[in-house]
């Protein structure tokens, strides 16, 4: 890609759920913003997508009110008035209206140049979600998807044009941590075959096949701990409490391994997270759905080089192809349980895995992956843009003098 070259600081916008939102849309946001503000090209704030939370990063410049419509008009004139750039981070589940509708209104009100990074881009989408996301590639500049595997579906399913279609991965921190061996001990895990999962939890993630799975495979190697790293999604808690947890908890007694099933109800922090991973010898994804486009989480051990035994969800297919990882099949804990035997029993075949997993994690770090997006905001932001349309009379808006910042009473209603 030809880059142009640029003789001041530029402002780019995210637009996105952001912490202390509990999601993994917030993370990666935060992360991709924390690293581009690393260099001296761009000046990253974000508009946060919110229901009733509240941020003390400086960096967060306005808020998005999920379910009011007229918050996506006045945010689009924000954006206008405050942004040379505007990413939107898309989630369908993020966005008010159905299927995240409300979005659409401020993609056809913005005049800057606009950018749709992909979340989820389903293979067999309703007609309401095919059209929401067909339209905001349509309306954009670019739509960037993480997964190879997205790119034909993006293209022929949702009618993208193939020129505004561009594959950057998901990014991964570059932490550097003690050996493997002496982390398990500090963690009380000394001579312990470890496997761990993190992230939010929830029964889409098929963790009960991964505990029926380790109790498969116990009765052969008695050291084997697996680690459930992460407090339940605050959807799932709020609806059900954790009823999902203690189901979890109660198959572990049942199988007759709870000493060998671990949870960490905690939200992790970032290093946290890498010691966990850096200590594990496996880290495993058991989800349910074929449809799983991208996963933060194994894109973090794929970063740190860990063996994968996975379900082959497309995410999953494309980045532990090629002996990269393990692949068991869908609610099957046999299988599983023989992708973790087959890791077990060949640990020289374990420490290839690891090397060729390790080397596309080399290339997934958090600067590599801002480095893309910053090329790719250089070519962009000078590009003629056509007009959008004109906001109505009766939302707008007064702006005051900050640079960045909506007055108090628009913040009361975003």
């Amino acid at each position: 890609m030809k880059v142009k070259k640029m003789s001041q600081i530029r402002n780019v916008t995210f637009l996105s759920t952001y912490p202390p939102r509990v999601c993994g849309l917030a993370t990666f946001t935060e992360d991709l913003v924390n690293e581009i503000d690393k260099g001296s090209l761009f000046r990253p704030t974000v508009i946060a997508v919110t229901n009733t939370e509240e941020y003390e990063d400086l960096r967060v410049v306005a808020k998005l009110s999920q379910h009011n419509r007229d918050s996506y008009y006045q945010t689009a004139r924000w954006a206008n008035m405050h942004t040379d750039l505007l990413v939107i981070e898309h989630e369908y589940g993020i966005f008010g209206g159905d299927c995240g509708e409300y979005i659409i209104d401020l993609a056809k009100n913005l005049t800057v140049p606009f950018i749709i990074t992909t979340h989820t881009v389903l293979m067999n989408p309703s007609q309401k979600q095919k059209l929401v996301l067909g339209e905001l590639g349509r309306l954009a500049s670019m739509v960037v998807t993480m997964a190879e595997s997205a790119v034909p579906l993006l293209i022929e399913t949702y009618g993208i044009e193939p020129g505004k279609v561009m594959v950057i991965p998901h990014g991964v921190p570059s932490i550097s941590v003690k050996p493997r061996e002496e982390l398990k001990v500090s963690h009380g895990l000394d001579n312990k075959q470890v496997i761990s999962s993190f992230g939010l939890l929830s029964p889409a993630k098929g963790l009960e096949y991964g505990i029926e799975a380790v109790a498969k495979v116990v009765p052969e190697y008695k050291n084997l701990v697996y680690l459930i790293l992460g407090k339940t999604h605050p959807c799932v808690k709020q609806l059900d409490g954790e009823s999902y947890r203690d189901s979890l908890i109660a198959l572990a007694e049942r199988l007759g391994v709870r000493d060998n099933i671990r949870f960490i109800d905690k939200y992790l922090t970032k290093d946290e997270v890498i010691t966990y991973l850096h200590l594990s010898d496996m880290y495993m994804t058991p989800y349910l759905s074929k449809e799983q486009a991208v996963s933060g989480t194994l894109a973090y051990a794929v970063g740190c080089g860990r063996v994968v035994v996975s379900t082959p969800y497309r995410y999953a297919q494309e980045l532990l192809g090629g002996g990269r990882g393990m692949l068991g099949e869908f609610r099957d804990a046999g299988s599983l349980a023989s992708c973790i035997r087959g890791v077990l029993d060949n640990p020289w075949q374990k420490k290839e895995m690891e090397k060729k997993i390790l080397a596309v994690g080399q290339q997934m770090t958090w600067a590599k992956v801002a480095g893309r997006y910053t090329r790719l905001f250089i070519n962009l932001i000078d590009a003629p843009q056509q007009k959008g349309v004109s906001l109505p009379k009766s939302l707008k808006y007064p702006i005051d003098g900050k640079v960045g910042r909506i007055s108090e009473s628009i913040c009361r209603n975003l």
